[in-house]
């Protein structure tokens, strides 16, 4: 029985080194990894992954957006990435990453600075109206109590197609997640993080999706290595024992959940 392809759910394709970018892109096939969903950091990243797409049509899905554990543009630059994405709405995929900076201000409070999370809830908000508006997904990085922020918003815009990254969270969080139809996805770790393999067993089964992050790096048996989309199939392994489904079946049920969220 042939197994079903692979999808990465998430990758930073644009911030690999382009011999690095223009390798992974030639190996997906033999990788039996039949597209990634490219998100973008900012304007600029955006502009590029809308490149690699055009280039790699079948390949590359790209997605539009502002990471947000990093500063934040000014106002006049934050009204020229929405300009563009209103322009090239057709081109893209879903809207991401965004979303909060958990790790950053969490990164400020511990060093005694100051940080004003207030902006970043405006900017996530707007990002979500976008989302409302155009009817597209939207691909969030929003960990622990941020989370729960964004599913206010989500559920004041009625945004239904929502996938939280590399997610961790409470379990109240977890089940507000799950019983509104929102997907999450497991990096390489969840071969070795007992944290990410809780999530794994307790999610329902529908609502997942396999991502690398890549370049983020990843350790155990990945140390060392390039992050690459073909680590989805170690992803969904490790993802198939813990529920005890035979490869064949949960590599089915994961790339179409990844089809039914972002392409149908």
């Amino acid at each position: 029985m042939q197994l079903s392809p692979l999808m990465d759910a998430h990758i930073h394709l644009d911030s690999y080194e382009e011999k690095q970018r223009l390798a992974i892109l030639h190996e997906l096939e033999s990788s039996r990894v039949e597209s990634v969903i490219a998100v973008s950091m900012n304007l600029a990243s955006s502009k590029v992954n809308r490149k690699l797409a055009q280039a790699y049509p079948a390949l590359v899905k790209p997605a539009f957006g502002f990471h947000p554990e990093q500063p934040l543009p000014s106002k006049q630059e934050i009204d020229e990435l929405f300009t563009w994405m209103e322009r090239y709405v057709g081109d893209m995929i879903a809207v991401g990453e965004v979303g909060l900076p958990y790790y950053n201000r969490t990164e400020a409070e511990q060093s005694g600075e100051s940080f004003t999370l207030a902006p970043y809830i405006e900017l996530l908000e707007r990002f979500v109206a976008f989302a409302k508006q155009h009817d597209k997904p939207i691909v969030l990085h929003a960990v622990y109590e941020d989370a729960d922020i964004a599913c206010d918003l989500l559920e004041q815009y009625g945004v239904t197609k929502a996938h939280f990254h590399w997610f961790k969270g409470a379990e109240h969080t977890v089940q507000r997640m799950a019983e509104r139809g929102y997907f999450v996805s497991f990096t390489p770790d969840i071969v070795y993080d007992p944290e990410i393999q809780q999530l794994a067993k307790v999610y329902p089964i529908s609502q997942v999706m396999a991502e690398t992050d890549g370049p983020w790096p990843f350790e155990g048996p990945f140390q060392g290595k390039m992050t690459h989309p073909a680590m989805t199939a170690e992803v969904v392994q490790a993802w198939c024992e813990l529920h005890g489904l035979q490869l064949h079946a949960g590599r089915k049920q994961m790339y179409n959940n990844t089809m039914n969220f972002y392409l149908k």
